[in-house]
């Protein structure tokens, strides 16, 4: 039996952050994280693109808003106080016709409102500042966007609390034993307080509190393909997303050593951990997934059909390369390589209102905290969300 003040479960970006953040300010507590595997983000948080987002695409009364801005400029200073790998490239939205600029206008106005250094540009301006990004009329420049490292951020952030909090790695969240205890793969754990940020699998862990059975977790597969030619592009260069959905569509970034990929797809995966072939297979989840993939299909919910029939075509090379290229003046498609390292995107589903959540979601229990949207901009978020996070926390708890 393991006794602790605070049980964390998840070693991501949201975990480490939360861990972190509870120590900073209570470092007499015990603080105990619990990993599955050997090690930290071999999910989400050691999968994705390693972009700080700026802010400017949620609406100004979301969570995202709230978080994003002040999350960019902390994870900024964390890399550069510590000396991690960070490129400071930025960004430029560019639109394909007439009706894209309505929506650069939009964002825009609720970049302003959240507060972020945020330029809307004509094409002589692209021109200066990316030469070979194509836009129609206008863009919008944002300086603030920026990519690290994100194993070496998350790694480093795990260092920092080694002598601080009792990290145990192989460690399988298994079962709700009680209102204080669980059961893991090797041990009992007794807590006073549970903070559920387990990616993939919060939702489950949830449930078993009797806390968000409204929501399940579906998941998106994210592939990125490289470019071998550095000299391309400069700064990363992205299109209007739909506003409808949580996806920005298929981009252009570069990554912390000035390194070109586009991506990344969000293709519909059939279990949780579907990265590659077979691997992680899980029938149950397989299941599971495939019976609401269906039900999406069939009622079309926000265009689901369309979206998994575009979704999946991006599995034929040629058709990959084809969304990024309009992005750009000149480019050479034989200079495109291989695959990299997928990524699952954990996205909440709203069973009853059969629709995707856009906005991250915490919800609590009696000793229990449980993050259950934690998409992107989560990574660049995870500073300032985890102080939110805490706030909640700390009102749980007679310290």
């Amino acid at each position: 039996m393991i006794t602790t003040d605070i049980l964390i479960v998840g070693g991501g970006i949201i975990g480490l952050s939360i861990a972190r953040e509870i120590y900073n300010r209570h470092p007499d507590l015990k603080i105990t994280l619990i990993e599955k595997e050997a090690t930290v983000a071999c999910h989400a948080s050691g999968r994705n693109s390693g972009v700080l987002h700026a802010g400017f695409y949620y609406t100004p009364d979301s969570l995202k808003s709230r978080f994003t801005v002040e999350g960019n400029k902390l994870l900024t200073d964390y890399c550069l106080k510590n000396n991690l790998s960070i490129n400071r490239c930025g960004k430029v939205v560019v639109a394909k016709d007439e009706k894209e600029v309505e929506s650069i206008l939009e964002l825009k106005r609720r970049g302003d409102i959240n507060g972020v250094d945020l330029e809307l540009i004509d094409e002589k301006r692209l021109e200066e500042l990316e030469p070979n990004a194509r836009t129609f009329d206008k863009a919008l420049y944002s300086p603030t966007t920026s990519v690290v490292n994100p194993k070496e951020v998350v790694g480093h952030i795990a260092d920092t609390l080694k002598e601080k909090v009792n990290i145990l790695f192989n460690e399988k969240f298994i079962k709700r034993d009680d209102n204080n205890t669980i059961s893991t793969n090797t041990h009992k754990i007794k807590f006073k307080h549970l903070i559920n940020s387990a990616g993939l699998y919060a939702d489950k862990i949830a449930h078993q509190f009797g806390i968000g059975q409204k929501y399940t977790l579906i998941p998106f597969k994210g592939l990125y393909m490289e470019y071998k030619d550095s000299n391309l592009i400069h700064k990363h260069i992205y299109p209007v997303p739909n506003l409808k959905n949580p996806f920005l569509g298929v981009h252009f970034t570069i990554t912390i050593s000035g390194k070109v990929k586009i991506g990344p797809t969000a293709i519909p995966a059939f279990w949780r951990e579907n990265y590659e072939g077979i691997s992680r297979f899980n029938l149950n989840e397989f299941l599971e997934v495939l019976f609401y993939e269906a039900k999406l299909f069939f009622t079309n919910a926000f265009n689901f059909r369309s979206l998994t029939f575009e979704e999946f075509k991006k599995y034929y090379r040629n058709y990959f390369i084809h969304q990024a290229t309009h992005l750009v003046k000149k480019i050479d498609i034989n200079k495109f390589g291989n695959y990299l390292t997928p990524g699952i995107r954990a996205q909440l589903l709203d069973k009853k209102e059969m629709k995707l959540v856009m906005d991250f979601v915490v919800e609590h229990g009696e000793n229990s905290t449980h993050v259950l949207n934690a998409v992107s901009p989560a990574f660049t978020s995870a500073f300032s969300f985890s102080k939110f996070i805490v706030d909640k926390v700390e009102k749980a708890i007679d310290y």
